[in-house]
């Protein structure tokens, strides 16, 4: 294999996640306002139909990682970009809670599809000894199109409103599709015992304990994203969406900055640094309450969790060979998506029954947990399985 870094099919890849993830979260602030403006929904079921997103993405990941193993990949993630692309113009046609609830599930398929996909793709191209380099450099273009599709939706729908907004989503996608049909994929040799579609080839179970681990640490972010909007307002800081800027910055300067460490030093000392951020971040946001300690904690959070994820996915491709990188990615994105959504649900609670600023004291015990599991569990079993 070229041990170029970026390299053609590297650079398409990275481009065609960045469009795909622009076409997302251009819906993200806008998509909850149509729900409730134009279909007249109340806040609950709003709040359902977009959490629909995430229930089908979970559901569908263990079967979209066995797929990838058994059959291959270009065929897989081409097809779930082109359906992915055209969901998009569901939304037009959308004109009840029930019809919207099931446009966004589909999508939320989709979703679940195309980034089990290109992670699994990222996999095979990127040299084995530039995996932690790779993937952080593969994340920045997820962090890009964070922070810049909000903006990119917002303009269009000033513009053009909902109809356009929706159906730029589409256009975007389309070309996100058209970057990856013109990657040269590597040859992927199936395994010689070939897979059965049974219950345990759904999982890899080989890496389910570093999954364990990231799921823990994805509970503050879970609650970190839902909540810190609403925490500035009540802390009386004028533009709290300015918090996601600077967290995205944070994210991208540990990720030019760490890649490289890790595929020198391993993971310890990277996740021993991030997660000590992360412990430390939370407190200062909960008790420096104004806009100094809400906008320099949104630079610690950032670049704390801004290797994080990369980490965690690099360990879990070095424990696999190529056959099982479907199964293995689709395990680490599951439990994503359920650490995520716990995060919101228990951050929610405290919250309720005590204060948002304890919620986020609770977070920096949960970082303490994390981190006591990484190095007295996980990291022994990295090195135990790593096998490449």
């Amino acid at each position: 294999m070229n041990d170029k870094l970026w390299n053609r099919d590297f650079t398409l890849l990275t481009l065609s996640n960045f469009l795909m993830c622009c076409a997302y979260y251009s819906l993200i602030s806008t998509l909850p306002v149509y729900i409730s403006h134009e279909l007249l929904a109340p806040e609950s079921l709003v709040g359902l139909v977009m959490a629909s997103y995430v229930v089908a993405a979970i559901l569908i990941r263990p079967f979209c990682g066995f797929s990838l193993d058994k059959y291959g990949r270009k065929a897989i993630f081409l097809a779930s970009l082109l359906i992915y692309a055209f969901t998009f113009n569901g939304y037009l046609i959308a004109t009840s809670i029930l019809m919207m609830t099931g446009v966004r599930f589909v999508h939320g398929m989709t979703w679940g599809l195309t980034t089990t996909s290109n992670s699994t793709v990222a996999g095979d191209i990127i040299p084995g000894n530039k995996r932690g380099e790779g993937f952080g450099y593969f994340g920045v273009s997820t962090t890009a199109g964070m922070a810049l599709g909000p903006m990119i939706g917002a303009i269009i729908f000033q513009h053009g409103g909902y109809t356009a907004m929706f159906l730029a989503g589409c256009l975007i996608s389309l070309v996100s599709m058209g970057l990856a049909a013109l990657i040269r994929y590597p040859a992927y040799y199936m395994p010689k015992a070939n897979l059965e579609f049974k219950w345990k080839n759904l999982v890899e179970t080989s890496t389910v304990i570093p999954s364990l681990n990231l799921l823990i640490i994805m509970l503050t972010y879970g609650g970190l994203i839902s909540f810190v909007a609403l925490f500035g307002h009540e802390i009386g800081i004028g533009n709290p969406s300015g918090f996601f800027l600077i967290y995205a910055i944070g994210i991208i300067s540990s990720r030019f900055a760490v890649g490289k460490a890790l595929d020198r030093n391993g993971p310890r000392i990277i996740i021993m640094f991030c997660l000590s951020l992360l412990i430390i971040g939370f407190p200062l946001l909960a008790l420096w309450q104004n806009q100094a300690g809400f906008f320099t904690a949104a630079l610690i959070l950032g670049f704390g969790n801004g290797v994080v994820f990369p980490t965690f996915q690099t360990m879990t491709n070095n424990m696999v060979p190529a056959s099982r990188r479907g199964a293995a990615s689709s395990t680490l994105f599951i439990a994503v998506d359920i650490g995520m959504g716990l995060g919101m649900i228990l951050v929610g609670v405290i919250a309720q029954y005590f204060s948002i600023s304890t919620a986020f004291l609770v977070c920096s015990g949960i970082g303490a947990a994390g981190l006591a599991m990484f190095l007295i569990t996980t990291l022994k079993y990295y090195q135990h399985h790593k096998n490449n």
